[in-house]
C-alpha cells in the first residue's frame, strides 16, 4: 500500500486503489462509540417498559380503589 500524502493513517491500495485507513485507534474509540449508543437506547428501553408497568399498576390500583369505595359505600 502506498502512504497518502499529508495524511499519516490513510494508504491507497495498489490493486484497487481504494483508500484505506489503519488508525487502529479511532477505528476502537468508533466501535467503543457505537456500543455506548447501544447501550443507551437498551437502557432507554428498559425504562420506557418500566414506566408503561407503573401506569399500568397505578390505573390498576386507582380502579381497584375506586370499586372498593363503591362497595364500603353501599
Amino acid at each position: 500500500m502506498i502512504r497518502v500524502k499529508g495524511h499519516q493513517n490513510l494508504y491507497r491500495d495498489e490493486n484497487s486503489g481504494a483508500i484505506v485507513n489503519c488508525d487502529s485507534v479511532a477505528y476502537n474509540q468508533y466501535l467503543n462509540t457505537l456500543h455506548n449508543k447501544d447501550f443507551q437506547k437498551k437502557e432507554l428501553d428498559r425504562m420506557k417498559q418500566d414506566i408503561d408497568e407503573i401506569k399500568t399498576l397505578l390505573k390498576e390500583l386507582i380502579n381497584g380503589s375506586k370499586w372498593n369505595w363503591i362497595k364500603n359505600y353501599q
